[in-house]
């Protein structure tokens, strides 16, 4: 490992990064599942992990729970379920509906054995040993409940990736620029499988790829923008970069009617 992903692996897990900036709030989270609504296919991703639940009955945790985008669509689509939300950042957790507990993956304030399923949702790349927290989400399950997680893959918006290379040379007068953070990369959807299959015998990859076609610089700037509690992490000036990525956008935008981005990211559905 490089010095600098030991940088940015630092800074992706640090605990009062996660709590005090990034996720104090769920502006910067909202503003990066937003980007979805461009997406085609749309995919669903919160019916899909409703429908992953149908056979579980009983208490279901929803770890690292953000928003509660999750835990709202389950409210609606099955009030039977005993549900509890948890997640290291109080300020993020104030419009989540039910029980929600300020809680930490690596050291889970649940009983062994205790819930029928449990959710880690585009999160456990923020565990700083992530192994460690998948034993720990093993540990509640009960042994004929089922662990759902998601994340992205290391193709994913490959995109945004380029737009910022070249936005941050042109920031920096040297070409290409610093790549930006990656948040998925510890826990990709292509390393996924081997953390998860430590403690679970059967893990099933659901992709959900599709592509994002805006017309309008917006919705990418505010999701590049999302990023602002790594802005540190990018060794580049974050928002002199933002711009010039704006401004990349609306002339490609000009030229060719849409600016296109392909994404993949999925759902791994976890059984002993």
């Amino acid at each position: 490992m490089t010095d600098l992903s030991a940088a940015h692996d630092a800074a992706v897990t640090d605990r009062n990064r996660l709590a005090g900036s990034a996720y104090n709030g769920d502006r910067d989270l909202a503003a990066r599942q937003s980007l979805y609504q461009w997406q085609t296919p749309r995919h669903d991703l919160p019916g899909t992990v409703t429908e992953q639940l149908s056979a579980v009955h009983g208490r279901v945790v929803d770890v690292g729970c953000g928003n509660g985008k999750f835990i709202k669509r389950l409210r609606q689509d099955r009030p039977d379920l005993d549900l509890l939300g948890l997640d290291i950042a109080p300020g993020i957790l104030a419009d989540v509906p039910g029980a929600v507990v300020v809680a930490d993956v690596a050291r889970l304030p649940i009983g062994t054995a205790s819930v029928d399923a449990a959710l880690a949702l585009h999160m456990l790349y923020h565990a700083p040993d992530i192994a460690k927290a998948v034993r720990e989400l093993s540990r509640v399950v009960t042994a004929g409940g089922l662990l759902v997680a998601s994340t992205n893959s290391d193709r994913d918006k490959a995109e945004l990736d380029e737009l910022w290379v070249r936005a941050a040379g042109d920031v920096l007068g040297t070409g290409r620029g610093p790549a930006r953070i990656s948040l998925s990369a510890r826990f990709s959807l292509e390393k996924a499988p081997a953390f998860l299959g430590e403690e679970f015998g059967h893990v099933e990859t659901i992709e959900l790829p599709g592509t994002i076609s805006v017309r309008d610089a917006e919705p990418v700037v505010a999701h590049m923008a999302s990023y602002q509690a790594w802005a540190d992490q990018h060794d580049v000036p974050f928002e002199a970069t933002i711009e010039r990525a704006r401004a990349i956008l609306d002339e490609h935008i000009a030229r060719h009617g849409a600016f296109e981005i392909h994404c993949l990211g999925g759902i791994l559905v976890c059984r002993r």
